[in-house]
């Protein structure tokens, strides 16, 4: 690599750490904010919710790499351009397809951070999200024990809680269970305690009463009680193990189940044939995905040099390039829709790539063809 591919290596590569920390900032906190509010209300410590958009920080940063590293090529030679930079480069004798080699070279680099994100760390962080999520589903004092309101965690069962400390004690409780046709009891207590043990979670109540009112005689008993202990988890779903998807899985899982290993297991397959086509969409798209990077890159480096130096600057060649672009990101999504409904069209993922690829060739072959420099016309005598 010579000294003119690492001065503009290390421009792109700044910029991109740059473009790449802002927009990952603005996304993540867009995210985190909803996110926030969802499980504040339901009840979260600070510490679930910064957990929470913490394993949703490498999604992030894999929609936004394909973005900062075509920003930081538009920026880059656009300041180049300005400076004058660029114009000794190509007075020197340097061709646009020269200087696409650092270009290409910066794009590779994204290309290898995408392809670490979307083979290792999404699927991981995906999978423990999940996890916590059902973790979280489980936690009784969130989803069911909200002080101040009534709560019908199963059918004839309801639960009043006037406040709960910060010790975790339930003061002023009311719960009533009429799940039995024959019986149907109200408790009250003046405070009460959640006791996990082995056969679930229990509900210990002090000072209070149990009014029981049996069927068909319609005969009302009332016991008062300095202790009381009501099972809880009797009427709660058991958390059941909870199969990983297929993009909660690592790369080189589903390369060994593509190979034969574990293949009936997989989630949402109704056949051999469907469960084949949907690995292979995976891993099409973990394949595919990685390479927007250079080709955003490239758009807007070849976009760039189809013009000459002007003093109004670079604006045509940049709206062409953002043109570029959408042309690419439209191009994806349609791959994404056909391919979602019919996995077997796994193929079309490399539409994209090929339609940048065309694209960037084109543009770099027009901006180094020779110009036919036209005559001035005589002025008529």
């Amino acid at each position: 690599m010579t000294q003119l591919d690492r001065y503009v290596l290390s421009k792109l590569m700044a910029l991109f750490g740059f473009f790449a920390l802002v927009l990952v900032s603005v996304y993540w906190v867009n995210r985190a904010v909803i996110m926030f509010d969802s499980l504040i209300s339901d009840g979260q410590t600070a510490t679930v919710v910064l957990e929470f958009t913490a394993l949703t920080l490498p999604y992030v940063i894999r929609i936004v790499l394909p973005v900062a590293a075509f920003a930081a090529t538009i920026y880059a030679f656009n300041r180049l351009d300005q400076d004058s930079e660029l114009v000794v480069m190509r007075a020197t004798g340097t061709s646009n397809w020269r200087l696409a080699r650092p270009v290409l070279v910066f794009g590779l680099i994204a290309s290898v951070m995408m392809a670490l994100l979307v083979n290792f760390l999404v699927p991981a962080a995906k999978a423990r999200l999940a996890e916590r999520q059902q973790e979280v589903a489980q936690n009784l004092t969130a989803k069911f024990l909200t002080e101040g309101t009534f709560q019908h965690p199963a059918p004839g069962i309801s639960i009043y809680i006037r406040r709960i400390s910060d010790l975790g004690e339930l003061q002023d409780i009311f719960v009533s269970d009429s799940r039995s046709a024959q019986t149907s009891t109200i408790y009250t207590a003046d405070k009460g305690v959640i006791v996990k043990t082995e056969t679930g979670p229990k509900l210990i109540m002090f000072s209070g009463m149990a009014q029981t009112l049996r069927k068909p005689s319609d005969r009302l008993s009332v016991t008062r009680f300095s202790n009381f202990t009501y099972d809880i988890g009797s009427f709660l779903k058991a958390g059941k193990a909870r199969a990983p998807k297929i993009d909660e899985m690592t790369t080189p899982r589903l390369a060994a189940m593509m190979a034969g290993t574990g293949l009936d297991a997989t989630p949402g397959a109704n056949s051999a044939k469907a469960a084949r086509d949907a690995l292979r969409l995976e891993l099409a798209r973990r394949i595919t995905q990685p390479l927007l990077a250079p080709i955003a890159a490239l758009i807007g480096f070849s976009a760039l040099m189809m013009g000459t130096f002007s003093r109004f600057g670079m604006w045509r060649q940049m709206s062409l390039a953002i043109g570029g672009l959408i042309v690419v990101q439209v191009l994806q999504n349609a791959a994404e829709t056909s391919s979602g409904r019919d996995p077997s069209l796994w193929p079309s993922l490399i539409a994209p790539t090929l339609g940048g690829i065309v694209m960037v060739l084109f543009m770099l072959w027009w901006s180094g063809r020779p110009r036919r420099i036209r005559p001035k016309r005589e002025a008529a005598a």
